[in-house]
């Protein structure tokens, strides 16, 4: 539920959305950007606003249907800036499944291990290549270069670690 409060609450520190609005910026921003998804952004919002993080307001305009416009409370604020602390200040040491196969790859047939790398290799670089057009992508914010920085360097350290490994094969 943390990533959903970050998540909810830093779009809302923008100022009040509809649900709607805030779907739409998920995913035109964040699915692109970071790879993340959410299946429903109601039960999150109930659950906050439940808790007092953020309140909703109905309004009507003319015949159309009763819309929620969504706003982040007094609370939900210090609990924002108190998530994104504690997220910059979380480090753990990154666990990848293909170690676990690294250490027993004395025991793989080599030639199947190979190839399953080269194709790693091949998922690895057409990743890299879709986060490169959407970085240059002009329509970005900074925080969302600032990301697929991060993310760009993390996949060329993958590429570079599995042509080493192909290479000790």
């Amino acid at each position: 539920m943390i990533e959903n409060e970050i998540l909810f609450l830093g779009l809302l520190a923008d100022g009040p959305k509809h649900g709607y609005d805030i779907k739409r910026q998920i995913e035109k921003e964040l699915v692109p950007a970071i790879g993340l998804e959410i299946k429903s952004i109601y039960y999150p919002l109930k659950r906050m606003e439940e808790v007092g993080l953020i309140e909703k307001e109905a309004g009507r305009q003319g015949r159309f249907p009763q819309k929620y416009i969504y706003r982040i409370t007094s609370k939900g604020q210090k609990k924002f800036q108190e998530l994104i602390a504690n997220s910059f200040l979380s480090v753990e040491r990154p666990f990848f499944q293909m170690d676990l196969s690294l250490y027993f790859l004395p025991f793989a047939d080599q030639a199947l291990a190979k190839k399953h790398l080269k194709t790693r290799l091949v998922i690895l670089k057409k990743i890299r290549k879709d986060l490169l057009a959407i970085k240059h992508n002009s329509s970005q914010t900074k925080p969302l270069g600032l990301i697929l920085g991060h993310d760009l360097q993390l996949v060329e350290a993958e590429i570079s670690s599995t042509e080493k490994v192909i290479a000790e094969i």
